[in-house]
């Protein structure tokens, strides 16, 4: 029976595989610096590797946002996401796994009459926004630091580009590890606290039962990864911005750091340690921050490549994804309780109003961060037009 359950999760991670991929190593196979085969068996692997080991930290937060109770709930959480990524990927549109599972399990908690952890559930809708501007800022910095260390060795173009390949390599891999630490919360998060399971011993190492599903589920992002993501890495390699070799590695590099950071103990019990504050461990949209990465990119360059149509496109998808992921399974709920019987969840936690679990400084934090990405937002996009300008008028000019 837990099989059957869990099956829904082994398709969200098919789903996850299929469509976040692109932000591994899609921007790699674009530049045409790896094959997509290659890629696709270096990312099964790491991806594999960091669920297992390190996944823990980002499933915690995401289980308080709303902590699922029964199987039945588990399964119909995770089969509401993972059918609106599948319907994203066939659009060709490169979304947020994390946004899926977080509007699934807010309709969960809808239907079931939970409370919503406002806290846990505003680290991650922060990150949101704030995982995109990471991304590309580190990528501004990254590409600058890059530029200059090619300007300064003055490294042969052959060699240069044999290094780009091989340090691509390395950060396909730390991006695929990153992926699986941070992204497997929301493939099989929603059932550590329902499937009880007991830590069972392989040879010479013992998993918990939390990371005997994340196994299970980094097999099925690796089966996603190697069954149908070429699709989408067409558009988020090729389509938004040309990337050169160079920029291909730098993106990549950035957005492995903001992933790792998000889902590293380690790192976090560190800075509070010393006294900083920790940095919530929370699962992060690989997708937002890549997408953020290469802006950066294209903001050093000039921006004068990027596609404004098909960010467009993908900026409407962080959207709608969350939105139709809990609609989805508020339906899905109904469905399987009424229609089948099965036993979806129960309230433990009853909800009260949401502006009573509110107190005004933090909607005052919330409004002003809001109201602070909309304008950069703004600035952002009258500087694009004005480059688009520029660059028809000077075509103008030329044909004169």
């Amino acid at each position: 029976m837990l099989i059957f359950f869990i099956s829904s999760g082994l398709f969200l991670g098919w789903s996850l595989g299929a469509n976040d991929a692109s932000n591994i190593f899609g921007s790699a196979v674009g530049s045409r610096m790896m094959s997509f085969t290659r890629a696709a068996i270096i990312a099964s692997v790491f991806v594999i590797l960091g669920a297992v080991l390190q996944g823990a930290g980002a499933a915690d937060t995401l289980g308080k946002v709303g902590s699922v109770n029964a199987l039945g709930g588990s399964f119909t959480v995770a089969l509401g996401a993972g059918f609106t990524l599948y319907l994203m990927s066939k659009a060709s549109l490169p979304v947020s796994s994390t946004q899926a599972i977080v509007g699934a399990i807010v309709g969960w908690s809808f239907f079931t009459d939970n409370a919503i952890d406002t806290r846990s559930l505003s680290q991650v809708v922060l990150t949101w926004f704030t995982g995109p501007l990471l991304g590309g800022l580190f990528a501004f910095g990254l590409y600058h630091l890059v530029k200059r260390l090619r300007r300064k060795t003055k490294m042969h173009l052959v060699r240069y580009e044999s290094v780009i390949r091989a340090g691509l390599i390395i950060v396909c891999a730390f991006g695929a590890y990153s992926l699986g630490a941070n992204n497997i919360a929301n493939v099989m998060g929603v059932f550590v606290s329902s499937s009880n399971l007991q830590p069972q011993t392989f040879l010479f190492f013992t998993l918990t039962g939390a990371q005997q599903l994340f196994l299970l589920g980094g097999l099925a992002i690796a089966a996603g990864i190697l069954t149908y993501s070429k699709k989408v890495i067409s558009t988020l390699g090729n389509n938004l911005l040309e990337l050169t070799p160079e920029a291909a590695f730098v993106v990549v590099l950035a957005q492995s750091l903001v992933l790792f950071i998000f889902s590293s103990s380690a790192l976090s019990g560190f800075l509070k340690g010393i006294g900083l504050p920790a940095i919530p461990l929370v699962p992060v949209s690989s997708t937002q921050v890549i997408v953020g990465a290469i802006l950066g990119i294209g903001l050093y360059k000039g921006v004068r490549n990027i596609n404004l149509k098909v960010l467009g496109g993908i900026a409407s998808g962080w959207i709608t994804t969350p939105i139709a992921a809990g609609i989805l399974t508020y339906l899905l709920l109904f469905v399987m309780k009424n229609l089948f019987g099965i036993d979806v969840g129960h309230t433990t936690n009853p909800a009260v109003s949401f502006f009573d679990t509110l107190d005004t400084g933090f909607i005052i934090r919330i409004s002003i961060i809001v109201l602070l990405i909309i304008a950069a937002a703004y600035l952002v996009y009258i500087f694009l037009k004005e480059k688009e300008k520029e660059k028809k008028i000077s075509k103008g000019n030329t044909l004169f």
